[in-house]
């Protein structure tokens, strides 16, 4: 009877491909399964005597504090990343269960699970789920963040401003005449127009600022840190002058130019609604009074 238990116990461990194998307290392996050969390129046979420090070569440092651990007794769970020998790569989960009789550890049971498609799956949400972020903040034409990450990054804009003693400059610009382009030339130039503008826009920043594209025409610069209302004109001329630059888009040539209303927290504004307003306001009577036209060929 106890003959064929061993038999069983043994084909029972050599039918999973789960890593399944025993090392005594001298670290030398005593039992391994079939699966070591399909692991590591070790069968069951040749795995038996070898230590543990040749077995695991370059990675046995960092297995160390496990097997240590083990072998004080603690049941030790880890990841490990392997490639195996026909070059794919293995990722497993790992545990080490001490072997205790009498008080002594007389060694530890090592099992290791392959978690690759786990392992494969969450780097596929982890990728949607940024991707799905990115889409929910950012505009889809141009790339640049959009309204809805305007809510989040000027409230902590604003906390920044009041606790250092700095102004916010917010700056609504948008384009003149941008119904002139789709109308002569089609959205599909227009749209080609917007990007090219937002990439300009997105050079002409310093890495502290942030362009928005609000909605159609419309663009927001959020300005942190300024010290004074003369920085917050340097920084929309900055980013007038590298838009207001020739632009040839498929048969369309032109100039485009930008009209802007701009307000200053705290000199204009307590919050971001009364700022937004603001600036809204200054950028209706801008074009209103004196806006420039892209100059369509």
């Amino acid at each position: 009877m106890p003959d064929e238990t061993l038999v069983l116990a043994n084909k029972v461990a050599n039918a999973v491909d789960s890593l399944l194998g025993y090392w005594s307290s001298d670290l030398r392996c005593r039992f391994a399964n079939s699966a070591y050969e399909m692991w590591f390129g070790k069968s069951s046979n040749e795995m038996l005597g070898v230590s543990i420090d040749e077995f695991l070569g370059a990675s046995y440092e960092l297995s160390l504090p496990h097997i240590r651990g083990a072998l004080n007794g603690e049941i030790q769970v880890f990841e490990r990343t392997i490639t195996r020998p026909d070059g794919t790569i293995c990722h497993y989960v790992a545990s080490c269960y001490p072997d205790i009789a009498d008080g002594t550890v007389q060694g530890f049971i090592f099992h290791a699970v392959d978690v690759t498609a786990m392992k494969q799956l969450e780097f596929k949400l982890d990728k949607c789920e940024t991707r799905a972020e990115r889409l929910a903040s950012h505009d889809f034409l141009t790339g640049l963040p959009n309204r809805y990450l305007l809510i989040d990054r000027i409230s902590g804009l604003l906390s920044q401003a009041e606790s250092s003693g700095t102004l916010l400059g917010i700056a609504l610009m948008d384009i003149d005449n941008f119904r002139q382009i789709n109308e002569t030339y089609g959205h599909d130039v227009g749209d080609g127009v917007l990007r090219e503008i937002a990439r300009r826009m997105k050079g002409a920043i310093h890495p502290t600022e942030t362009v928005i594209r609000m909605d159609g025409d419309e663009f927001l610069l959020l300005t942190p840190g300024l010290r004074s209302v003369v920085e917050a004109s340097v920084a929309i001329s900055r980013l007038l002058s590298a838009v207001q630059q020739p632009l040839q888009y498929g048969r369309a040539a032109l100039i485009p130019t930008l009209s802007f209303g701009n307000s200053l927290f705290p000199l204009n504004g307590s919050d971001a609604s009364e700022l937004l307003t603001r600036a809204d306001r200054v950028l209706v009577q801008s074009k209103k009074f004196g806006n420039s036209s892209p100059s369509v060929t």
